[in-house]
C-alpha cells in the first residue's frame, strides 16, 4: 500500500525531453508535499521580512548606529540573502528535482552558499570578541571598538570569506562551468574531496566555534563577579567618562547575543557531524535536505531573539511597519524608553 501511495505522489519524467542525456525529472504532488511547499514557502517570505525590519531598523535610525548594531546588521544581510535566494531554489529543487539554471547558475549557487554560511560564523566570532571586550573592560569599549573600525572588520571578514569559497570550489573543481561534470543534463550535485571537508570542519567550525565558547565563558564568570556589585556601581557607571552604557547592560547583551551564537551551533553541529560520513555528502540525500533546511530556518530564528530580548527592536519594528519612518526627523526618534 505505501509503495502505491509513493507511485501515486511521484511522476516520473525528463527534466529536458530534447536532450538525450537529461535527467530524470521527480514531480512530488500529493497533499502533504503541497503542505510543504506552502509551509517552506512561507518560511521563505517570513525570514525575509523580518531581516528587513533588523536592516531597515539600524540602518535609519541614529540611535542603532553602534559597533554592536553593525554586527547584528552584517548578520541580518546573511539571514536576507538566505531567504531570498537560498531557501527559494531549496523549496524548488524540493519539488522538483530537476536544475534548471545551467552549471553557471549552479558554480554561482554553491559560492554564495559557501560565502553565506561563512559569513555567519565569521559575524559570529565578532560579535563574541565586541562582548568580551564591552564586559570585561567597559569603560574603554567606547575608545577601543568605533564604528569606523567596526565597519572595517565586517568588510574584511565579508572578504576573507568570499576568497576562502572561491578557493574551496576551485581546488575542487567546482568553480568553474569547465570544471563540473554532471551525470546527466539538469543536475546541481557538488563533489567535495574529504581532505577539503576537514579543511571546512576545522578552518570555519572547531576553530572559530572554540573561539565563541571560550570568550562567552570567561563573559559569563566577568558577568557573575559583576552581579555582586553591579547595584552599588550603576548610578556610578554611567557618569564615567565616556560609558553610555553599564556594566550590566553590557552583560544583558552579551547574554541575549549568546542565545543567537548558541542557537546557531546547535543547527550547525548536526550537519558537520553528518557530514564527516561520506554517504551523506551527497546532496540528494534526504538526511542532507532536512539538515540544510535547519541550517536555513536558524536564520529565521535570529530576529525573533532580537524581538523578544531588545525593545528597541520591537518600537522600531512598529515605527517601519506603520510608516513613520517617512516623517521628518524620524531617524531620530528615541527607541531607548527612559533616555531624553
Amino acid at each position: 500500500m505505501d509503495n502505491t501511495d509513493n507511485r501515486q505522489n511521484i511522476t516520473v519524467q525528463y527534466c529536458f525531453p530534447d536532450n538525450n542525456s537529461s535527467c530524470r525529472k521527480e514531480v512530488r504532488t500529493g497533499p502533504g508535499n503541497v503542505f510543504l511547499f506552502v509551509f517552506l514557502s512561507c518560511v521563505s517570505v517570513f525570514t525575509v521580512f523580518l531581516n528587513l525590519l533588523v536592516i531597515i531598523s539600524i540602518s535609519h535610525f541614529k540611535q542603532l548606529h553602534t559597533p554592536t548594531n553593525l554586527l547584528i546588521l552584517s548578520l541580518a544581510v546573511v539571514d536576507l540573502l538566505v531567504g531570498l535566494i537560498v531557501m527559494p531554489v531549496n523549496v524548488m529543487r524540493l519539488i522538483d528535482s530537476c536544475w534548471y539554471l545551467r552549471i553557471l547558475g549552479c558554480c554561482i549557487l554553491s559560492v554564495i552558499n559557501a560565502v553565506l554560511v561563512s559569513a555567519s560564523l565569521c559575524n559570529l566570532v565578532f560579535i563574541a570578541v565586541d562582548r568580551y571586550i564591552a564586559v570585561t573592560d567597559p569603560l574603554l569599549y567606547s575608545t577601543r571598538i568605533t564604528v569606523c573600525k567596526m565597519s572595517m572588520m565586517i568588510i574584511l571578514g565579508w572578504s576573507f570569506c568570499l576568497l576562502f569559497a572561491i578557493m574551496y570550489f576551485y581546488f575542487n573543481d567546482n568553480l568553474l562551468p569547465s570544471q563540473i561534470s554532471p551525470r546527466c543534463y539538469g543536475e546541481c550535485v557538488v563533489f567535495i574531496q574529504f581532505s577539503w571537508l576537514i579543511v571546512d570542519l576545522v578552518v570555519f567550525f572547531l576553530t572559530p566555534c572554540s573561539v565563541i565558547l571560550v570568550l562567552y565563558s570567561i563573559i559569563f564568570n566577568v558577568a557573575r563577579r559583576q552581579a555582586r556589585t553591579v547595584r552599588a556601581v550603576k548610578n556610578g557607571a554611567s557618569k564615567k567618562h565616556g560609558a553610555k552604557l553599564s556594566s550590566a547592560s553590557e552583560t544583558k547583551a552579551a547574554k541575549t547575543l549568546s542565545i543567537v551564537v548558541f542557537v546557531y551551533l546547535a543547527c550547525w553541529i548536526p550537519f558537520y557531524v553528518t557530514s564527516l560520513s561520506v554517504e551523506s555528502v551527497t546532496s540528494l540525500s534526504v538526511v542532507w535536505t532536512v539538515l540544510s533546511w535547519l541550517l536555513s530556518i536558524n536564520s529565521s530564528v535570529n530576529p525573533l531573539i532580537y524581538a523578544i530580548f531588545y525593545p528597541w527592536f520591537r518600537k522600531s519594528a512598529k515605527y517601519i511597519i506603520f510608516c513613520r519612518i517617512f516623517e521628518s526627523s524620524s531617524s531620530r526618534f528615541n527607541l531607548f524608553p527612559g533616555c531624553s
